[in-house]
């Protein structure tokens, strides 16, 4: 969410960020229903202090006569304050909903386009294989070698089902295993979260209520995350941090759970796309500066980088465009690794800044040395998914003979430097 005192005072370059994030919203409404919002209040304000001061003066009017007028004049100043309060009601429902629709203003160095294939990049890393052997693709790599079961998966599940087992148990373990020691390393403290989180909570980091289609529900009306970031975001909620304590940077480690809604012809097949999968994920808070989020937006992406270069699988990093943005990012990384069978890359990690846009819905705040109160900054990246990152990693590491190579990092992880 973003400051009303801003959006009144920028409305051309919040209109202009809608337009490059290519989401709709009625500005102009809002800015109506904020000037009868402050009217309003203005008027109830003024009618609740009349109604103080007629109180104490019938309180202290002796004159039977005159003080009999004076309840009539109240009466009069309470019934138009009663009518102005269920007005303000209203106007503030409507005032609250449209705020709600306002997306953050992208960064200037965002370049402009419709999705992701307008997305661009600015790194590549890593030698792409050459095999001397027909490549197979990850879904037979790993059938073959009965580290998934997909037809099971299915009879169970139903669409975008899957069984992993065996090797495929074990070296996901390795991943998660090894990945908790890098991050650890980074200065990053883990966490287990709640995966089944309040919609107060969706609400405060921008998930809702766009979102929802793609959010399993609750009997209780909670949802269950897609990601740590949203149970990670509201462990601070309503809370007045220390300046001191800045920045807070968490590894959360969770099951994650998507209805991938309107994506049923998209990456059918395999572990590209699926319904429910674990992954760790990097969230800080910081200090309120343009300057801090944009340094930890670069760390914590290298982070990542840093983490795929160690197993040694080829990617490139892209920048998001405008209309690859979600509605609280300033500014977005995807590093996509190399899929071999594909000839194409595929996301396995996305980075993003958000200034205060959720810590304001989740009513974060610090003071700093001069006692100003602020709302603190927050970002987010993906450390690693699983099972996706088996695609890409089982396919770069196929051996002529169908086994699986792994990547030295990981061997001490897994107990063996093969899968056969």
């Amino acid at each position: 969410m973003l400051d009303i005192k801003f959006i009144r005072e920028n409305k051309d370059i919040i209109k202009e960020g809608a337009k490059k994030k290519h989401i709709e919203v009625d500005i102009d409404a809002l800015l109506g229903a904020d000037e009868k919002r402050l009217e309003l209040l203005s008027r109830v304000e003024f009618l609740r202090g009349e109604q103080n001061k007629m109180n104490n003066s019938i309180a202290n009017e002796k004159d039977m006569a005159l003080r009999g007028q004076m309840i009539g004049e109240m009466k009069m100043v309470k019934d138009e304050l009663v009518g102005k309060e269920e007005e303000l009601k209203t106007v503030m429902t409507e005032w609250q909903g449209l705020m709600l629709t306002v997306p953050n203003v992208p960064d200037m160095s965002v370049p402009d386009g419709d999705s992701d294939e307008d997305n661009q990049e600015v790194k590549a890393w890593g030698e792409k294989p050459s095999f001397n052997f027909e490549a197979k693709d990850h879904i037979e790599l790993m059938t073959n070698l009965k580290m998934v079961d997909f037809d099971r998966g299915v009879k169970v599940h139903g669409f975008r089902g899957y069984f992993l087992t065996g090797d495929g148990v074990r070296l996901s373990m390795a991943i998660w295993n090894y990945a908790m020691d890098f991050f650890s390393n980074k200065g990053f403290i883990p966490f287990i979260p709640p995966i089944i989180v309040n919609r107060k909570t969706f609400f405060g980091t921008g998930y809702l209520p766009q979102g929802e289609d793609d959010l399993y529900k609750t009997q209780d009306g909670d949802f269950l995350a897609g990601t740590a970031e949203v149970p990670l975001m509201g462990f601070h909620a309503d809370e007045i941090l220390k300046e001191e304590e800045l920045p807070k940077k968490y590894l959360g480690f969770s099951p994650c759970y998507r209805r991938e809604a309107g994506s049923h012809s998209k990456d059918v097949k395999g572990l590209i796309r699926v319904n429910e999968f674990y992954k760790l994920e990097q969230v800080v808070l910081c200090k309120a500066s343009h300057a801090e989020s944009v340094a930890y937006h670069e760390e914590i992406n290298r982070n990542t980088e840093e983490f795929i270069e160690s197993l040694n699988i080829p990617y490139h990093t892209v920048m998001n465009c405008g209309g690859d943005l979600g509605m609280g990012q300033v500014k977005k990384y995807d590093v996509e690794l190399w899929v071999p069978k594909e000839g194409k890359y595929r996301e396995i990690s996305s980075a993003s800044y958000f200034h205060d846009f959720q810590t304001r819905r989740l009513n974060i705040r610090y003071k700093d040395q001069s006692g100003k109160m602020n709302y603190v900054h927050s970002l987010n990246c993906t450390a690693i998914p699983t099972p996706r990152i088996l695609v890409s990693m089982v396919e770069n590491f196929q051996q002529a003979d169908g086994s699986i190579k792994i990547p030295e990092v990981l061997q001490k992880y897994l107990g063996k430097d093969i899968i056969s």
